[in-house]
């Protein structure tokens, strides 16, 4: 069991500069692209391997508090096309957040066909790599889906594994694992990519207002 405080109101004075307190995190603020993915999902006929092309765009938000429990954060915004095709593939929404007092790092989801899943995680301050995961079922890190996804493409459990790249880009590989009525075996659905920097993160706001009192007048 996890040792709470017996003071669940009393909440801490957050550093306004979001950007300082990510953690492993902190390399993955910015603007991305990814031009080599691979996404493996089941079609009737089998395994589909389909190509795509990424564009990710994560940005800290101000710190955010749960009584005494404080989170650093990043918003993003992942949407995927085919190679030559402007319709989207893939549009995904969300948070990655990091607390510090506990080394968690949390990975929120929202994808517009009806499902949500929150992820979880550990990994050291300085990590440059790390993995996270949700289970159907779970009140802590769990995956929620639409009535005909949870009869026709359930979903068991989500996992995702990070690495920081010494180069400054950062990858990663999915794996979710699914239920389909007319198959014998789970369908492993898969999916990676290799993000490279396009853009600088947008500061958040308490970090913006300090940066234009710190102006000369």
């Amino acid at each position: 069991m996890t040792n709470f405080p017996e003071d669940i109101y009393t909440e801490p004075t957050p550093d306004p500069n979001t950007l300082a307190n990510l953690g492993p995190l902190a390399a993955l603020a910015g603007i991305w692209r990814g031009e080599r993915g691979m996404d493996v999902n089941p079609k009737a006929d089998g395994a589909e391997h389909q190509a795509y092309i990424e564009h990710v765009e994560l940005h800290p938000i101000d710190a955010q508090t749960n009584g005494p429990q404080l989170f650093y954060g990043l918003r993003y915004h992942t949407r995927i096309v085919k190679p030559d095709d402007v319709e989207t593939f893939h549009d995904q929404v969300g948070h990655w957040l990091w607390e510090p007092a506990t080394c968690t790092i949390i990975q929120t989801l929202s994808i517009p066909r009806g499902q949500t899943a929150m992820a979880v995680g550990k990994a050291a301050p300085d990590a440059k790599s790390f993995h996270l995961r949700a289970v159907r079922g779970s009140e802590t890190n769990g995956i929620l889906s639409n009535p005909f996804l949870e009869h026709a493409f359930r979903t068991e459990s989500y996992d995702i594994h990070v690495t920081l790249n010494d180069d400054g880009s950062w990858s990663y590989e999915q794996e979710t694992i699914l239920i389909i009525p007319d198959r014998t075996e789970p369908f492993r659905h898969t999916d990676r990519n290799t993000l490279t920097r396009i853009g600088e993160p947008q500061l958040n706001p308490t970090a913006q207002a300090a940066a234009q009192e710190a102006l000369p007048a």
